[in-house]
């Protein structure tokens, strides 16, 4: 029978924050932004801001370059 630990998150854990991939700003917990998966590769995981949602800028798949709105 395996046992699983469980850690608390400490104060010196490194973090990867979401960051948007159209503009590249850090998404800030709370923020109306969104994650898919690219819908071409399906590899992928798309982060867009609430402003660039809003602007339609365009984004570029960091894997396979597909460019969406």
């Amino acid at each position: 029978m395996s046992t699983i630990q469980i850690r608390k998150m400490d104060v010196y854990d490194n973090i990867n924050p979401p960051i948007c991939t159209s503009c590249g700003k850090i998404i800030a917990p709370g923020e109306k932004a969104v994650a898919f998966v690219c819908p071409n590769c399906g590899q992928a995981i798309i982060w867009r801001c609430s402003k660039c949602r809003a602007q339609g800028t365009p984004y570029v798949c960091p894997n396979c370059g597909f460019k969406g709105p």
